[in-house]
């Protein structure tokens, strides 16, 4: 019994220890060495317990959004039936220096006898049309303004689909502008991880570092990928000088995106097309102007108007500087390049939801965080499409 006896008084001292007094007047104090370590999972906060091994880290991770699991985005793809269009549409694929005739009746279109108009000469011609027919292996097209034909061959339009936030979220993000793969860290001395993304998709970015002359995004746990492959969202939500209200449309013209902000909160981001060199689209802080169901767009820049473009039908067009607008761009697949005459292309589905929303007068915030576009005003009297 009183081996039994010791044994307990010696367990209860190894469990019921007494902490030595802290120095009150030291800069720093050392947690008592007998202290257990955080549970891993236990994020930032106090705690009752050493911030060392995996709690140091998870707790390192929480404070860039970063959990483990990885917890998605407060965010929901709209409904694929927002990308519908109010017509089809066709590209006329014939010299570009010659006009298109157009014909009153399929018949005739086929037999190419009796044109009743043209379209003029251009690069880029796209018509829209509300009937199709297929006549000896060739594409013809009712077209939808005058009810004419035309041959002309038919073709799909971008399904990409941006985001709508139920809240702000806690991290960047961003899509892949091109297949790519990460590494376990910020530079190309680090391994492939051996993981890879596809064009379009969606990734939280937790971290930004500089190598190799450029940035590298934290995507994941132990995952980062160089910026050419990423756009991204850098969420902001105080509102830029000028914008009252709470409402505006931030462009982003170095990472060619949009974000839409709504009492101050981030509710919608999606990728874009703005104006290529040297088209660009105008920084600065404009007013919504005017909306249009459907526009259709024509213009040329040089003398010869060789580069006239002719886009008929345009879905979803909002005026917010002169002749430049956010639209739908059925003619374009890839986004988040830079490629229009001016104006920001959008995929259909984003132009949609963005036309529901947005109320003549409201802000549109254009920007370029490199410092990259010209600013001059003598470059924006023109542009379009």
């Amino acid at each position: 019994m009183q081996k039994i006896a010791f044994f307990l008084i010696l367990a209860a001292m190894l469990v019921f220890h007494v902490q030595p007094v802290q120095a009150q007047d030291s800069a720093t104090t050392e947690p008592y060495s007998g202290d257990a370590i955080c549970i891993p999972g236990v994020y930032a906060g106090e705690q009752d317990c050493l911030a060392f091994g995996p709690s140091a880290t998870l707790t390192a991770w929480a404070a860039s959004g970063l959990t483990y699991p990885v917890i998605g985005l407060p965010a929901y793809l709209m409904a694929e039936e927002t990308a519908k269009m109010p017509y089809g549409y066709a590209k006329l694929n014939v010299d570009p220096t010659k006009p298109v005739r157009t014909f009153p009746s399929l018949a005739a279109a086929v037999e190419a006898e009796g044109p009743s108009g043209s379209i003029p000469p251009g690069e880029t011609r796209w018509v829209a049309y509300t009937g199709r027919m297929d006549v000896n292996n060739n594409h013809y097209v009712e077209l939808a303004e005058t009810g004419e034909w035309v041959r002309a061959s038919p073709a799909d339009y971008s399904r990409f689909r941006g985001l709508v936030f139920h809240r702000t979220p806690d991290s960047n993000f961003g899509w892949l502008v091109d297949a790519g793969r990460t590494r376990s860290g910020p530079g190309l001395n680090y391994p492939e991880t051996g993981i890879s993304y596809r064009r379009d998709t969606l990734v939280q970015v937790f971290a930004t570092a500089q190598a190799n002359e450029t940035d590298w995004y934290q995507v994941g746990i132990n995952e980062w990928i160089e910026r050419r492959y990423v756009r991204i969202v850098s969420v902001n939500s105080t509102p830029p000088e000028g914008v009252t209200g709470g409402r505006w449309i931030e462009v982003n013209l170095y990472e060619q995106t949009v974000s839409v902000y709504d009492q101050s909160q981030l509710i919608y981001a999606t990728m874009v097309a703005t104006g290529m060199d040297p088209f660009f689209t105008r920084p600065g802080l404009f007013q919504m102007k005017e909306k249009k169901e459907t526009e259709t767009m024509t213009g040329s820049f040089t003398a010869d108007k060789s580069d006239y473009y002719y886009f008929e039908e345009v879905p979803w067009t909002m005026y917010f500087d002169g002749a430049r607008a956010l639209h739908a761009a059925y003619w374009r697949t890839l986004f988040g390049y830079e490629a229009s005459h001016g104006c920001v292309n959008m995929a259909p589905a984003d132009a949609h939801w963005l036309f529901d929303w947005v109320s003549v007068g409201d802000w549109v915030y254009v920007w370029d965080p490199s410092g990259n576009t010209p600013t001059d005003p003598a470059l924006y009297t023109q542009g379009g499409a």
